[in-house]
């Protein structure tokens, strides 16, 4: 039987903890649920699953549905796409079966790419390898999930580009029901010996296509939409992630509109080694100030009042009601105090 390889390749950069990367997992699940009850998907569907961050890995190797059970996402930083490119690319030469004289080869494969930001490496020699051997032989849908991404440098990949207008549970429910459907689509068509590439119709102002020619180009290697703070706890020694999205406030003076860019707290969450596994290890020196971030959260691994205390060498760590702090990251011994004015701290890539 010809299979019909179905590879998600999922942007699990810092911004997207939290809610996003938990509705993604869910919606991973839902597809295989649905899709198991579905006679044309059990015959020709496998699935794998690559995510990248820093780094990129294969979390669910190509694998018919009845054998997938969905996986738990991690986290990483920064937002390299070049190697979530490089990786995929090395695993459809390693597992398509081509076509012989002796058997038929896989169908075209389907490649669903979600990413909520902007890549934060050099993409160029990637794209231009994809261009060149594998844009005519595998099918590439990009995802913008919000209206983070860098949509101009998606469309040097693929035509076929759709923007996720609403990130809420909702919006990421209706969402992962066209990716079923269209899979479901694409599955019946392989079996008719048609095109094996299908997307199912969507009638939403949730999900739209994107015209790439009328987007601005983006130039930042860090992505703007989110500020995100690494922080490790003074009890478990485990790293957390402070978590800020960007909100403009619309002002007027002297008849002029204008927008103050801030971030507000969206949420603290711990995450395990595969944080450590998945981030390229490079060191870079990127800061907010700390007069643009609102809130302060709890530290998410012990619960101690404060997640936002910074040594004189940088770490940032939480505190309690100790009368003297030891810093997790350098042993340093101290009393914190609370500060005034603005500061700078480092931030991730995002």
């Amino acid at each position: 039987m010809r299979r019909l390889p179905i590879y998600f390749l999922i942007d699990v950069s810092e911004s997207m903890v939290g809610d996003p990367i938990s509705q993604v997992q869910d919606g991973i699940s839902t597809i295989i649920q649905e899709l198991k009850s579905d006679p044309n998907s059990i015959e020709t569907v496998w699935i794998s699953i690559i995510v990248f961050a820093g780094e990129a890995k294969t979390i669910v190797p190509l694998q018919d549905i009845i054998s997938f059970y969905p996986p738990k996402f991690p986290i990483g930083s920064g937002t390299s796409l070049s190697k979530g490119l490089g990786h995929l690319m090395h695993d459809l030469r390693k597992n398509l079966v081509t076509t012989s004289a002796t058997q038929k080869g896989d169908w075209k494969p389907i490649v669903f790419l979600f990413t909520d930001g902007v890549p934060t490496d050099d993409t160029s020699i990637a794209i231009e390898e994809w261009n060149k051997n594998w844009k005519r032989t595998a099918n590439l849908i990009a995802v913008s999930l919000g209206d983070g991404a860098d949509k101009t440098l998606l469309g040097k990949l693929t035509g076929n580009i759709l923007q996720l207008e609403n990130t809420d549970a909702s919006g990421y429910k209706e969402f992962f029901k066209w990716v079923t459907d269209s899979i479901k689509t694409s599955s019946e068509s392989v079996e008719k010996n048609k095109s094996g590439f299908e997307l199912a119709n969507f009638n939403s102002e949730n999900l739209s296509t994107i015209d790439v020619e009328k987007i601005s180009q983006f130039n930042t290697p860090v992505d703007d939409n989110y500020v995100v703070i690494s922080g490790m706890c003074q009890n478990t020694k485990k790293t957390y992630l402070m978590k800020y999205k960007k909100m403009i406030k619309q002002s007027s003076f002297a008849g002029v509109e204008l927008g103050t860019k801030s971030y507000r707290l969206n949420g603290a969450f711990q995450v395990d080694s595969s944080y450590e596994e998945l981030s390229d290890g490079v060191s870079r020196k990127f800061t907010v100030n700390t007069e643009e971030l609102i809130g302060a959260p709890t530290c998410p691994c012990c619960g101690n009042q404060i997640a936002f205390a910074v040594c004189q060498c940088n770490q940032i760590h939480c505190i309690g009601d100790e009368d003297v702090t030891t810093c997790p990251g350098c042993g340093n011994r101290g009393r914190y105090e609370a500060g005034s004015g603005g500061f700078d701290v480092n931030r991730t890539q995002g």
